[in-house]
């Protein structure tokens, strides 16, 4: 029962954990926020919400970086502590300003603050041993 509880038959391996966590993330904010915003750039310029007054396109770019470019980064593990920070801020935005900080309702903020807390972690852990960044040597 205590093997079961504990999981002990299944090996631990921190660098295949964030292996998962790398991929699971950067590819859900690529495929599922980033990608759409990328291809409906011009139809959604002029409405994207203004960020601290930046103004909607300048926002909107701001947002496929945090969504398309960083996430791309992660995914591959190349500067992945640097992109994990951008991804980060990018849903600290989303989730304090846009979704006011909301976990439920009608505008909830959910899926913004775990991608945000998922990002954070990349940014204490690392890419791990399954990355660009551990085979250049950028630790």
């Amino acid at each position: 029962m205590k093997k079961l509880l504990t999981l002990s038959f299944v090996p631990r391996c921190t660098d295949l954990g964030l292996l998962v966590l790398r991929l699971t993330l950067g590819l859900a904010m690529f495929w599922l926020h980033g990608l759409g915003k990328l291809k409906g750039f011009s139809a959604m310029s002029t409405q994207f919400p203004s960020v601290f007054g930046l103004g909607s396109q300048t926002s909107l770019v701001l947002a496929i970086i945090g969504e398309v470019v960083l996430p791309a980064l992660i995914v591959v593990g190349l500067f992945t502590r640097f992109a994990a920070l951008g991804a980060t801020i990018t849903m600290a935005v989303a989730y304090f300003v846009i979704h006011g900080g909301a976990l439920s309702g009608q505008n909830s903020g959910e899926m913004a603050f775990l991608y945000m807390v998922g990002f954070a972690a990349l940014i204490f852990s690392g890419a791990g041993r399954h990355s660009l960044d551990a085979k250049l040597g950028n630790g």
